[in-house]
């Protein structure tokens, strides 16, 4: 492993010296081929040790650094657009980015962010090796070519977060309730497998229950967070997040998933000064419907054509944070369904920030805050580029959506700890 790193050192040097000091830009605006894999490449060259730059607001957020021929044959190998330009070209172009008349920024990136996805490995569905649903961030990141690592809750419970930057946590359900599946799936075998192996998990770790054991793997992802770390989480993820440190201490399942009552006073036991995000929310008391809460915006009034969010567009000098979370070719992203397809605005605490809104419908897709030292994002829905994507459906094949904005605001997740830190100045 040294000597390949030496090697390509070496090359690297060799590169640039022979192109006389030039600059390898992968532009991302409609100009680009694969958005997805550029920012594969944009995470490859930080794994080599080399700096780059994240050009907010111009070109759609491009990517830059010095130019070597292995830089070179990578881009081409992933099928991914750059140029070749002069030092004095790029020299140039951070000038123009830097005049306080113009909403752009140039963000240093500096480190390959370790990367942990929070998912069971267990197999779920009987005769094969997948899960009988996907995941987003997981499709993207390996399309993209960015390694990750998978973690889940005896991992967690045994402090093994400490060793990543960034946590994507999986369609999960932290509140113990198997994700209220129970009226349509308590009989299939990948329903009962499921529940079979979270009980397994709980015994092993010495917790009577379910919800008791997310309970804490939610307190453990908590003080990741505040340390300093990254957390990133999709559709169910999000609210059953914050409905389980709302609910701590409080029995919020049914007989069905935990084999007793509900607290019959939960709702006004909830604590919401623990949560991350949300607020004043009431409990779905249904234990048979398919909802935790009224964070999700259910019933929605929005047809699929009709189903589009916009992103909010942030000063680049004044707010890098939000800026790099939002970059992308179009301010308009089709929108997608999931366990948890919006965020009702009234639930949503004064601290976060709104990164995309459907404004007609008054729905938060796309959300972000910070707690402690680190910081968390919210996203919306499912599948980006799969408009109601169900149980047992296939996976997207992502080479039909290389140009994704929907996935692109993931993959601006996984560059964020990477850049540099600036004090947000609002």
């Amino acid at each position: 492993m040294l000597l390949r790193k030496l090697s390509l050192l070496l090359v690297l040097l060799c590169g640039t010296v022979a192109l006389n000091a030039s600059t390898i830009l992968i532009p991302m605006d409609d100009k680009q081929t694969d958005h997805l894999k550029a920012y594969g490449i944009a995470y490859w060259v930080l794994d080599n040790q080399i700096d780059a730059w994240w050009l907010l607001n111009y070109r759609g957020g491009s990517f830059a650094f010095t130019h070597s021929r292995a830089f070179e044959r990578e881009c081409l190998t992933r099928g991914v657009k750059y140029e070749v330009i002069p030092d004095a070209k790029f020299n140039a172009i951070l000038e123009d980015i830097s005049n306080p008349e113009k909403n752009m920024d140039a963000m240093r990136l500096e480190k390959a962010p370790k990367v942990a996805v929070y998912t069971p490995e267990f197999n779920f569905r009987e005769g094969t090796k997948v899960q009988p649903w996907d995941d987003a961030v997981t499709l993207v990141l390996t399309y993209a070519e960015i390694p990750y690592e998978t973690v889940y809750d005896d991992e967690v419970l045994g402090d093994k977060l400490a060793e990543y930057d960034w946590l994507h946590l999986h369609h999960e359900d932290f509140t113990g309730q198997f994700g209220r599946f129970y009226r349509s799936f308590h009989t299939a075998p990948w329903y009962r497998r499921q529940v079979a192996y979270q009980e397994e998990i709980a015994e092993r770790n010495g917790y009577e229950k379910v919800s008791q054991l997310k309970l804490d793997v939610v307190k453990k992802v908590r003080e990741f967070v505040g340390g300093g770390g990254f957390m990133f989480a999709m559709c169910s993820a999000t609210d059953s997040y914050d409905i389980a440190l709302a609910a701590d201490g409080v029995d919020i399942c049914a007989q069905y998933y935990d084999g007793d009552p509900i607290d019959p006073q939960a709702q006004s036991k909830l604590d919401f000064s623990k949560t991350f995000a949300f607020e004043n929310f009431k409990l779905q008391r249904k234990p048979l419907e398919y909802e935790f809460s009224s964070i999700d915006h259910n019933p929605r009034r929005v047809s699929q054509k009709q189903d589009y969010f916009t992103l909010f567009d942030f000063s680049a000098k004044w707010d890098p944070v939000p800026t790099m979370l939002t970059q992308n070719h179009t301010r308009t992203v089709k929108g997608f369904m999931g366990q948890t397809t919006a965020f009702r605005k009234e639930h949503i605490k004064s601290s976060v920030l709104i990164l995309g809104e459907n404004k007609p419908a008054q729905e938060a897709r796309y959300i972000h805050g910070n707690y402690g030292e680190g910081f968390f994002s919210f996203y919306a829905g499912h599948d980006p580029a799969d408009y109601r994507h169900l149980v047992n459906d296939p996976e997207t094949d992502l080479s039909l959506h290389p140009m994704s904005p929907g996935y692109r605001l993931i993959l601006n997740n996984i560059l964020f700890p990477a850049a540099k830190k600036k004090k947000r100045k609002t």
